[in-house]
Formats: structure tokens, sequence, C-alpha cells
């Protein structure tokens, strides 16, 4: 049980900067769409998308082992928002505070999908 301790809030953490980032994105979409130089409908989408996802990586928090092939399935979905993060920039021409708004966020998830990989590393180890 202990090898799935650090998996577990890996997990609930990336479950409340979901929450959080889906939150304040949905709700104040047109401000920080001016403020970001974004559509605000893109940011509320993306906000929108956030919150069931956020559900689900909380939930897969909260299982005493979280099974593996799931944990994989949000690795690689983060990888993913990482790289659309990226593409975006490239498309966009955001204001300098949405240009590093959106490069954080982005380094920030690809830092959660490494922390996750090295907890089923981790995980598989103890095994």
């Amino acid at each position: 049980m202990a090898s799935t301790t650090f998996l577990r809030r890996v997990l609930a953490l990336d479950a409340a900067s979901c929450a959080a980032m889906g939150l304040g994105m949905s709700l104040a979409a047109a401000p920080l769409g001016g403020l970001f130089g974004l559509p605000a409908e893109l940011v509320r989408a993306a906000g929108l998308l956030l919150l069931p996802l956020a559900a689900f990586i909380g939930w897969l928090a909260s299982r005493p082992a979280p099974p593996p092939l799931l944990v994989w399935v949000v690795i690689v979905g983060n990888v993913g928002w990482t790289a659309e993060s990226f593409v975006l920039l490239g498309r966009s021409d955001p204001t300098p505070l949405g240009a590093g708004f959106v490069a954080l966020q982005a380094l920030a998830v690809l830092a959660l999908a490494g922390l996750e990989y090295a907890g089923l590393r981790r995980m598989r180890a103890a095994a």
C-alpha cells in the first residue's frame, strides 16, 4: 500500500490543479481571454474540459492502488495537453502574459506527467 502513496498524492495534486484551473478558466473566460490575447471561447472550452478530467484523476487518486493502465491514460493526456499548449502558442498571437501563462501551465502539466511516471515506476518496483 505504501508503494502507492507517492503516486496517489501526485494524482491528487493533478486533480486539484485541474479543478482549480477548470473553474477559473470556465468562470472567468472573458476577462482571462482579454488578458491573455486568446479567444474567450477557447479559454472557456479548455476550462470546461478540465472539470471532468479533475473528477477522473481524483477518482484514480482515491484508489488504494491506481490501475496502471488508467494512470498511463493520464500521463499521455498530460503530455498531449503540453504539446497542444505549445502548438497553440505557435498558431496564435497571445499577449506576453498569455504566452507566459500557457507556457508555464504546460510545463507544470509536463512535470506532473513526469512525477506520475515516477510514481508508476515506484509502484512497479515494489510489486
